[in-house]
C-alpha cells in the first residue's frame, strides 16, 4: 500500500533563529554566550534555565530581556 504524501500547503514554514543575533522581543536563554530558546515570559526563561542548570551544572546561563536588553543571571 503507498504511503500518502504530503502537500507542499500542508508543511508549514520554519523559522529560523540565529544563535548569533539577538532576539527583538520576548524572552531567551543565553547560554554560554549563544542565544537559545524564545520564552513569552520570564518566568518561563527562567523555570528552563533553571532546569537545565540543574542538569549541566558546568554551563553558564543567562536570560535576556530583549525590551531592555539586559543580560541577567539565574539566581
Amino acid at each position: 500500500m503507498k504511503k500518502p504524501t504530503t502537500q507542499v500547503e500542508e508543511i508549514a514554514p520554519r523559522i529560523i533563529q540565529r544563535a548569533d543575533v539577538a532576539p527583538t522581543d520576548g524572552f531567551s536563554l543565553v547560554v554560554d554566550g549563544h542565544f537559545k530558546t524564545r520564552y513569552d515570559s520570564e518566568t518561563a526563561a527562567r523555570e528552563a534555565g533553571a532546569e537545565l542548570l540543574g542538569r549541566f551544572p558546568m554551563l553558564q546561563i543567562l536570560v535576556y530581556d530583549a525590551a531592555t536588553g539586559v543580560r541577567s543571571p539565574l539566581q
